[in-house]
């Protein structure tokens, strides 16, 4: 669906919803007005539907970046600067812009012996274009010696978004 609760066409990103007998409910709880409208369950996760009807996660809901109308997943973009081999590890989330609303920022740490300057923010920038989209690279990049995680592990983007 989209923002307005509306089904997409087969080839855009939106919002999964399921409407059936079980589904999230949180009753007594603020949290129920977001998860359920209209009787849809809204799971958080953002789809894409192919045109033979195949879903394909994309991201959560609050991992997707809207920049300049295209819908742009943090983890996608996530994988592709892994590829690069300065990178050691990577977090992505979306900013504030006031001219596209939203920008993506990186958050790399790289591997020992690489240079934390204009050149590898060009070429971290370069190889997200040639090897996702264009409108998908980092136009922030912000190297860090370390990313937020959880005692398990997971990347804790909230943290890199304060």
């Amino acid at each position: 669906m989209d923002d307005e609760g509306r089904p997409l066409p087969p080839g855009q990103v939106g919002k999964l919803a399921v409407k059936g007998p079980t589904g999230c409910r949180y009753l007594d709880d603020a949290r129920q007005a977001t998860y359920v409208k209209g009787g849809w369950n809204l799971t958080g996760d953002a789809y894409l539907v192919d045109e033979d009807g195949f879903y394909h996660y994309q991201s959560r809901t609050d991992d997707m970046i809207i920049s300049g109308g295209y819908n742009i997943a943090s983890p996608e973009v996530e994988d592709v600067l892994m590829l690069h081999p300065a990178v050691a590890e990577c977090g992505v989330v979306g900013v504030t812009d006031e001219e596209r609303g939203q920008l993506v920022k990186a958050f790399v740490v790289l591997r020992p012996g690489h240079a934390r300057d204009a050149a590898m923010v060009k070429a971290l920038q370069d190889h997200v274009k040639q090897t996702a989209a264009p409108y998908k690279y980092p136009r922030a990049v912000e190297f860090v010696d370390a990313l937020p995680r959880t005692e398990t592990g997971k990347l804790q983007r909230f943290r890199l978004k304060q």
